[in-house]
């Protein structure tokens, strides 16, 4: 992928956190990296930095465009991120050696839970809440609840028999007031599980009355004049206020599912999907479709739904979706989620779907803003001639001759509406006698592809031919021979009322004096006759050359070019003087030409 094909996009790409990946042409993903900020990040991989590194340079290089996932926080970007290299593997992705998941808080299924810190999630019925990406703060969060809410750590198995059994006794964290020894029975089970209740609504997010509560404590302790137990309190605070209980990306509530949404215009439509298996975002894709008049967003939900599961080869046993649908598969559950995790997903899809919907506004509304005059003439010619490409290339052939003697031809290149010089050519007709500009166009539109196609070079969008429907037939017949009538466009334009023929099309076209695309096309016409011109002059100086001065004895041709160079013409060569012309040629040459002049006068 080039710095310029980036550019065309750069201004439409969001400013939110996300995951992008590099694409090759095959569609294998190259790379996987995350952002704060998707824009900026983007554009560091194409910008004059010189310290980047090879393997980094190589892989944009190979890449053939990029897809991204926005998400909600940056946390979620480094989850997507990783569940996304261990799926996929790019081969520019850092591979971690270990396979370690990231941490969740996990609330037992036992009498008197316990609350830890695991990195498995076993599916036993316990409670999670996670992931983290930050294992510190976590044990700050959990730290900060276990003082709020004294807990045991023990692992005894605390059941009724045993507590009136006499099993077990209180340990050190009962003596030092982090538990309240249900062990022994010193608490009962419904004040621990009011606990439990209290600590799953603060790892959901409702602590509001407990940060209220803390900053009193704060308080308290700054008025006592105990500034470290407030400043103590104030780093676990903040800790708590920062907190995120949940994960989008990543959920312990949720198993295999698929999630659809829509975004559409009255033209066109965006259809995203996202892949969750075990709890985890695995696979983001977003379908563009182009509408008909009576298609509505439900009618392209339920024909895409079925051919994007086939084509990920999903098994999912349900599928999430912003409105009711119709499906075949009477196998496969179909929800329209309103609330918890379920819904944030959702949520995520249409904001995925909204924003390439709204990129692609944006870059037609670039493309039309940026247009630049080059751009707007080829597309106005485009259309004016009925074409399936811009003719970014066009070539166009002018003969020229005095009654038939030194027939020559041109051929002008323009690229990008602007005259290649370098790629200009002209040629000597070889196999024509006489005044036939058919039969002089057959062959040199036939010299001129044939060449191109030994040589593999790309053929012209648009052939234009100076001439009317005689020029223009000739040259159709050489492009038949080739075998390429089909891939070009070819015209012929008559000077006289600036007609436009098409082969096989005895209507002409008239485009409009004032038009762009007509004058682009005189301007190559009008250049291809002047440089045949040009060329045929020279040839006639050639030959005028070699029946004046080359006969004469002792005379070379790049003598007589320097002499012609100096003088300007055999008429004023023959003014000269012996002492002049020796200056150019030396005397020897001058007395030759002098002694030639005088014969011919007697």
């Amino acid at each position: 992928m080039t710095t310029d094909d980036f550019k065309l996009i750069a201004d439409t790409l969001p400013k939110d956190p996300g995951v992008y990946r590099f694409i090759d042409k095959n569609e294998t993903i190259l790379y996987v990296g995350k952002a704060k900020n998707l824009r900026n990040r983007l554009t560091s991989y194409f910008g004059e930095r010189q310290d980047r590194a090879h393997r980094t340079r190589l892989m944009v290089r190979n890449a053939h465009h990029i897809e991204y996932t926005i998400v909600e926080t940056e946390s979620d970007a480094l989850l997507l991120e990783s569940t996304l290299i261990k799926k996929h593997l790019p081969r520019y992705n850092v591979m971690l050696k270990d396979d370690k998941s990231y941490s969740h808080i996990c609330i037992k299924k036992e009498r008197f839970p316990r609350v830890m810190i695991t990195r498995r999630v076993i599916r036993d019925g316990s409670t999670y809440f996670g992931p983290y990406t930050s294992k510190g703060r976590l044990k700050d969060i959990l730290d900060l609840i276990k003082q709020l809410f004294p807990l045991r750590n023990c692992s005894f198995l605390l059941s009724e028999e045993n507590i009136a059994a006499g099993k077990f006794k209180v340990c050190l964290e009962y003596h030092i007031k982090n538990c309240m020894g249900p062990c022994e029975g010193l608490e009962d089970e419904a004040s621990y599980n009011e606990k439990i209740s209290q600590i799953k609504n603060i790892l959901r997010g409702n602590f509001s009355a407990v940060v209220q509560h803390f900053k009193q404590e704060m308080q308290r302790h700054a008025e006592n004049l105990e500034f470290e137990k407030a400043q103590q309190l104030k780093a676990k605070l903040s800790a708590f206020e920062d907190y995120q209980s949940k994960s989008t990306v990543v959920s312990t509530t949720i198993r295999d599912v698929d999630v659809f949404s829509i975004a559409s215009t009255d033209k066109e439509a965006y259809i995203n999907y996202i892949r969750v298996v075990n709890g985890a975002i695995i696979h983001t894709h977003t379908q563009e479709l182009v509408k008909n008049l009576d298609d509505d967003e439900r009618d392209l939900l339920e024909y895409t739904i079925p051919i994007i599961r086939e084509r990920f080869s999903s098994l999912a046993p349900e599928i999430l979706v912003p409105f009711e649908l119709q499906t075949a598969d009477t196998e496969v559950a179909i929800t329209v989620p309103k609330i918890g995790d379920k819904k944030k997903l959702l949520e995520l899809s249409e904001k995925n779907a909204r924003y390439h919907l709204l990129q692609k506004q944006k870059q037609e509304a670039s493309k039309t803003k940026k247009q630049t005059p080059a751009e707007r003439i080829l597309r106005t010619l485009q259309e004016d001639l009925r074409m399936d490409a811009v003719p970014l290339h066009i070539e166009c052939f002018d003969n020229s001759n005095i009654q038939g003697s030194n027939p020559v031809s041109s051929c002008v290149v323009f690229k990008n509406a602007k005259p290649s010089n370098k790629d200009y050519r002209h040629f000597n007709v070889k196999s024509v006698e006489g005044p036939n500009d058919f039969a002089s166009m057959e062959e040199v539109v036939f010299r001129r592809y044939r060449r191109l196609l030994d040589e593999n070079q790309p053929l012209p969008q648009l052939i234009i031919i100076d001439g009317g429907k005689g020029q223009l037939g000739a040259a159709m017949d050489s492009l038949r021979k080739l075998g390429i009538a089909d891939r070009v466009t070819v015209i012929g334009i008559a000077k006289r009322l600036e007609e436009i023929f098409f082969p096989d099309d005895p209507v002409p076209l008239l485009i409009n004096k004032k038009s762009e695309s007509l004058k682009l096309i005189q301007q190559a016409r009008n250049e291809a006759h002047r440089f045949a011109i040009s060329f045929h002059r020279n040839q006639r100086s050639r030959n005028f050359l070699g029946t004046e001065l080359t006969h004469i004895p002792g005379i070379g041709e790049k003598t007589a070019q320097k002499l012609l160079s100096h003088f300007g013409s055999v008429k004023k060569l023959r003014a000269a003087t012996a002492a002049q012309i020796a200056e150019v040629a030396g005397m020897a040459a001058a007395k030759r030409i002098v002694t030639h002049f005088e014969g011919e006068r007697e």
